[in-house]
């Protein structure tokens, strides 16, 4: 792995489209967690997305917890699975612009359409 991609993981880790004035301000995360985040980030977001591969035994073990294969238990780890499960959730709008259709709002297939002039009458 190059050594100039490891190098520019260090800087701060933001999110402007889903946290546009950071995480701290957000009231998803708390402060620890938040400053978590921005230190840390940037270079789980590269383990993540395969930008980097696992070179140490806490490396692989976050790729393994971020794969969902372990739980969780470090704070970076907690706090890496939270902010994936905040960006990744269905926003409220969309739940409730859905309409359910049920097997009973179906018309059946047997009956026929009504007529106009009986729907007038």
């Amino acid at each position: 792995m190059s050594k100039d991609i490891r190098a520019s993981l260090n800087k701060a880790f933001q999110d402007v489209n889903n946290y546009p004035y950071g995480f701290s301000r957000s009231g998803d995360f708390s402060i620890k967690e938040s400053q978590l985040l921005e230190n840390n980030g940037t270079w789980l977001a590269a383990l993540a997305d395969g930008v980097i591969t696992p070179e140490t035994d806490e490396e692989q073990r976050v790729l393994s917890v971020i794969g969902g294969s372990e739980k969780p238990e470090s704070s970076l780890e907690k706090v890496w699975i939270k902010y994936q499960s905040r960006i990744n959730r269905p926003h409220v709008g969309a739940l409730s612009a859905r309409t359910v259709i049920s097997e009973e709002d179906e018309p059946d297939s047997d009956e026929e359409p009504a007529e106009l002039d009986e729907l007038e009458d």
